[in-house]
């Protein structure tokens, strides 16, 4: 049967090194994963299991471009994360088994109207107009999983040249195999799921103009450019 308007062309992500483009299904993000950033934010690290929240593929951008400064926020702020994008089925995945279902590896920016995340906190409400919004996924391009093993590398991300945020992989309050164990179980995880893993300490403040590189040893680079708002 025809659809009623052409669909959109699928969210998807470059492979370092050739042509291939990864599809994105969805994308997990994950909460105070940091515990110095947690700290930096006024709360405390929950312990006892991970916080979740999501942003839809609508979300992504390229990494390199000029991205306008986004709309309905005065307080648009930088999280470099590390990323991981699964290439097979993952559900009740016990944490010794969960990294043989990542296909690839990568950094990532999540942007985020901080004004408004506050706003929904102070009412008890999702963070969804905070977190998921145009731009608010800028993704590099991945590196195969067979290509690079996660540890302790270092991840930052500078801001016009001048480090902003700098902290070590090893310092995760969940790893990455416990985080995808943990999801297994409420989720059946499978090709083309991506999980942003969290930020270290030092998010803040971007304005137009501004420039963002950010860096883990041993993957591609993630950057943009912020541009002046619609």
């Amino acid at each position: 049967m025809p659809f009623v308007f052409d669909p959109p062309a699928p969210a998807t992500l470059p492979v370092e090194g050739g042509t291939d483009l990864y599809p994105v299904r969805r994308i997990f993000c994950v909460g105070r994963n940091y515990a110095a950033h947690a700290a930096e934010m006024g709360q405390e690290v929950d312990r006892s299991a991970p916080f979740y929240f999501t942003k839809s593929p609508a979300a992504l951008a390229p990494s390199g471009a000029t991205l306008p400064y986004a709309p309905g926020t005065a307080d648009w702020h930088h999280e470099m994360e590390f990323v991981a994008a699964l290439g097979a089925p993952a559900f009740r995945t016990a944490p010794d088994r969960a990294l043989a279902t990542v296909w690839g590896y990568g950094a990532g920016l999540d942007m985020t109207r901080r004004d408004l995340q506050a706003a929904a906190k102070a009412k008890g409400r999702p963070w969804s107009l905070a977190k998921d919004h145009e731009n608010s996924a800028v993704l590099g391009a991945l590196r195969p999983a067979a290509e690079w093993t996660p540890g302790a590398q270092r991840i930052r991300l500078d801001v016009n040249g001048e480090t902003r945020q700098d902290a070590t992989l090893d310092t995760m309050v969940w790893s990455l195999a416990e985080l995808i164990a943990d999801l297994s179980h409420y989720y059946h995880l499978g090709a083309g799921d991506v999980i942003m893993t969290g930020t270290p300490a030092g998010v803040g403040p971007v304005r137009p103009g501004d420039r963002l590189e950010g860096h883990i040893d041993g993957l591609p680079p993630v950057a943009m450019q912020v541009g002046a708002p619609l």
